[in-house]
């Protein structure tokens, strides 16, 4: 008698069920109010990320520490946060009226606050998304701790052991004041012993992790790891925590921050009597589209002297900043009204009055000459929270007017499954990870108005978050009838939004255009090519400012 067939799962099925499990599990945490992500509440994230595997925390599995994800997760966590035995995620509760001192991680703009030695507060201003990130990386950073600490700590009859390494090591890691060229390398030495590394890949990544006040950072972070870890195991009392403020949970889905961010644009429209114009909004960065309009005429001793890509290569460079400073001032002068964030959504503004920006173009100001809202990145579900309050209606008195929006353009950063750095990627639907949910459109961007730049076309997918993805669940998607040629964060929240005010609520025209183009920031599908392995230097410059200048020229109907 034969024996029936044992269905075997792929492993991106395997992936995709940590990934669900994972979300799944973080909302009950979240419901709970606490957990000790290294104690059994925590058990079920740290399982599913081990399964996971996820690309940008790389060698995760394995006994040596990974060194390239720490960087990444480091640049997006408050500095210190390693030293902190309590982490609170907290709605805005008022924090920046008092004297403690903001923390804004050098690669996300959040606001934290170191409140004693030993309690980190993390504020929550970007939904969901944002509480999934922070907790992944969390996760991550003390599955690393308890490597060194398995590494370095054993139990004896008598109680615990330090090796000698270790015990180097922390007298360097503590020692106040500066530390030399020598003992930082004697340092590294003890170090390389215990993280499963070598003295050259230590040396070279060094640098990374230093602190404009703490050159040295990365000598202390791994003790302050290592150090909570070995106080978990030793002492009950000492265990790590991470919990949500009551308002935090109360608070969480009822847009607070994005309903008083775009009340603030609509009024700023309203009192310089620009809601009777055509709007077109573009989320973007905050310097191409006032490059594209402005450099040139701000610039024109270098503008004659090099082609247009030179001067905004030149204008990306830190050194440039003052170059940067007299584009600012000319637009400020020249139509442009900049609304710095003042609702904690994290989300500047630029608002472009295109007749005195283009005076070239629209000799005459009337009333369809266009206006330009451009709007800084959102972060994953705040797309949705932010584009939806936007397009409500504008309540002026009793007068309910509402919005004039001629198209909804969308440029962004995105990870690309065919291609490399740089290339560009035109979507037709985007697809949200872990659901049956699609949004299919008509993109007013085509391939065809990208031609001399690789360009590709297909579906994008809305992941959950970047630092979940494998190539398993990647290739899977790239390789399925669903064609998806890259992974996002925002397009999908958008396109609900979107579709929910002009197909639903009738609170913008169902004709409304719009597009959608991203440019590829990594290829997590590619080893070494992953968000993990550093930024895009001067090779986003160009597919930056090409879909800048398409955007503005079908808004300014030139194209």
């Amino acid at each position: 008698m034969s024996q029936p067939t044992r269905h075997t799962r792929t492993r991106a099925q395997e992936s995709s069920n940590a990934i669900e499990r994972i979300y799944i599990t973080m909302r009950h945490l979240f419901n709970r109010g606490f957990y000790k992500p290294m104690g059994v509440s925590g058990r079920a994230l740290r399982e599913a990320l081990f399964i996971l595997r996820p690309e940008i925390y790389g060698s995760i599995a394995e006994e040596k520490i990974e060194l390239q994800g720490l960087v990444y997760i480091m640049d997006r966590l408050p500095y210190g946060i390693e030293q902190c035995q309590f982490i609170s995620l907290t709605s805005d509760e008022g924090y920046n009226k008092s004297h403690v001192p903001a923390i804004i991680p050098p690669k996300r703009r959040r606001h934290c606050y170191r409140i004693d030695d030993h309690q980190m507060n993390i504020v929550i201003t970007r939904g969901r998304s944002e509480i999934y990130d922070i907790l992944t990386h969390l996760t991550f950073m003390y599955i690393e701790s308890h490597k060194i600490m398995k590494q370095v700590l054993s139990q004896k009859d008598n109680g615990w052991n330090l090796n000698r390494d270790w015990q180097k090591f922390a007298q360097t890691a503590t020692k106040k004041g500066v530390i030399s060229e020598s003992e930082r390398e004697v340092a590294l030495m003890h170090a390389a012993s215990f993280l499963g590394r070598s003295f050259e890949e230590l040396q070279s990544i060094y640098p990374l992790f230093a602190q404009a006040e703490d050159p040295d950072h990365f000598i202390r972070l791994i003790y302050h790891l290592g150090q909570g870890a070995i106080h978990e195991i030793q002492h009950k009392d000492k265990e790590r925590q991470i919990s949500f403020s009551p308002m935090l949970r109360e608070r969480l889905g009822h847009h607070i921050h994005g309903e008083r961010w775009a009340k603030r644009i609509k009024d700023t429209l309203y009192q310089h009597d620009k809601l009777k114009r055509p709007i077109h909004i573009i989320s973007a960065n905050m310097h191409s589209v006032m490059n594209t309009l402005y450099a040139a005429k701000a610039l024109p001793e270098k503008a004659a002297k090099n082609n247009t890509l030179a001067l905004y290569e030149a204008l990306s460079q830190k050194a440039n900043q003052a170059l940067r400073d007299r584009v600012y001032a000319f637009a400020q002068n020249n139509g442009m009204i900049y609304l710095a964030d003042e609702s904690q959504a994290n989300i500047d503004v630029q608002i472009i009055d295109l007749a005195k920006a283009m005076p070239e173009r629209y000799p005459a100001s009337d009333q369809n000459t266009p206006i330009l809202v451009v709007m800084d990145y959102a972060f994953g579900e705040q797309a949705y929270e932010t584009m939806d309050e936007l397009l409500k209606p504008y309540t002026a008195g009793r007068t309910k007017r509402f919005m004039p929006v001629a198209s909804i353009s969308i440029m962004g950063k995105a990870g690309i499954l065919e291609g490399g750095k740089g290339d560009i990627m035109i979507p037709r639907a985007h697809i949200f990870e872990g659901t049956a949910d699609n949004y299919p459109f008509k993109n007013r961007l085509k391939l065809k108005h990208f031609k001399g730049h690789q360009a590709y076309s297909g579906t994008m997918i809305t992941v959950l978050g970047t630092s979940l993805q494998n190539k398993d669940i990647l290739s899977f998607f790239h390789k399925s009838s669903w064609d998806v040629i890259g992974l996002e964060m925002e397009g999908a929240h958008y396109q609900k939004a979107i579709q929910a005010a002009s197909k639903i609520r009738g609170s913008i025209s169902p004709s409304v255009a719009v597009r959608y183009a991203y440019y590829a920031s990594d290829n997590p599908l590619e080893s070494g090519s992953t968000l993990a392995s550093g930024g895009l230097g001067t090779t986003g410059v160009r597919p930056t400012y090409l879909i800048t200048e398409k955007i503005i020229a079908q808004i300014t109907q030139q194209d």
